[in-house]
């Protein structure tokens, strides 16, 4: 007689014990970060630096005259919204790294988790830290600069999330670039952002950029939402097509993303590459 078995679904339809397999990657890493303190920098240090910099940078703006203004609001929502595309993109990406790190890489392709139940868990665990990064840089802003993020509205909530699954589509070149190339490659987890930045127009339109760069930066969907943050800043309607314009591109990322991994999970499968990892 055969074991009973557990059909229902659980949370979002994920069944029970997919469920706790994702749980337990996302309490493993949480574990990670406990022991090794150093490990939260980027959570708690970096955030509050950002915002000193570019705030300050933004205090002098302002004192330039009356057209200053804007320009500090841009600087302090641009670095506020960066810091939900880098803490998506960096918890993904080193949440991977962790297990290349400790050289645990072979012992988690033996149990029954698979990549997508892990990559579902240490996205659990990297909203946490998006969480926990976002409430340090908002009240860095606030108590610093006088400065609220909310006062964009409830357009907060959809640019986020676009940002966020922008975040996370990065992510998933890194990791395919580290199972490619090996550890060699997971300086891309810090710095693929660093070039993403001035494209995307962070704290400036497009067209001030140089005429070169202009065509790139407006591919990238990143462009359009940080684009869709100034508008409403200057107190227009929320740019509906800009958004829609980042969200289709993030999605088309996210799926290229995700071929790409997969292609580079199955060469790094077939040409024995995990005795990189070992």
């Amino acid at each position: 007689m055969s074991a009973p078995t557990d059909d229902r679904l659980g949370l979002a339809g994920i069944h029970p014990r997919r469920w706790t397999r994702i749980k337990a990657i996302a309490i493993r890493h949480a574990y990670v970060l406990r022991r090794s303190p150093h490990r939260s920098f980027d959570v708690f240090v970096w955030p509050v630096v950002d915002v000193l910099l570019w705030g300050s940078l933004g205090v002098f703006v302002t004192r330039q005259g009356q057209a200053g203004q804007a320009g500090a609001e841009y600087l302090l929502a641009g670095i506020l919204l960066f810091h939900v595309l880098y803490q998506s993109q960096i918890a993904l990406s080193t949440g991977f790294l962790e297990e290349v790190w400790s050289r645990n890489l072979l012992n988690f392709m033996t149990t029954p988790c698979n990549e997508w139940e892990y990559a579902a868990g240490v996205a659990l665990f990297g909203l946490a830290k998006v969480a926990t990064g976002l409430a340090v840089v908002f009240l860095a802003a606030f108590g610093f600069y006088a400065f609220s993020i909310f006062d964009v509205g409830w357009a907060l909530i959809p640019i986020g999330s676009v940002l966020l699954i922008a975040g996370w589509s990065i992510s998933l070149f890194v990791i395919g670039l580290v199972l490619r190339f090996g550890q060699s490659a997971e300086v891309m987890a810090w710095g693929i952002l660093f070039v993403v930045m001035p494209l995307s127009g962070i704290f400036y339109p497009v067209d001030a950029l140089p005429a070169i760069l202009q065509p790139i930066s407006v591919v990238l969907p990143t462009t359009h939402a940080f684009a869709a943050v100034r508008t409403v800043l200057d107190g227009d309607p929320m740019p509906w097509d800009q958004l829609a314009i980042a969200a289709a591109g993030c999605v088309g990322v996210a799926l290229v993303g995700l071929w790409f991994v997969t292609h580079m999970l199955k060469t790094f499968r077939q040409r024995g590459y995990i005795t990189r990892f070992s």
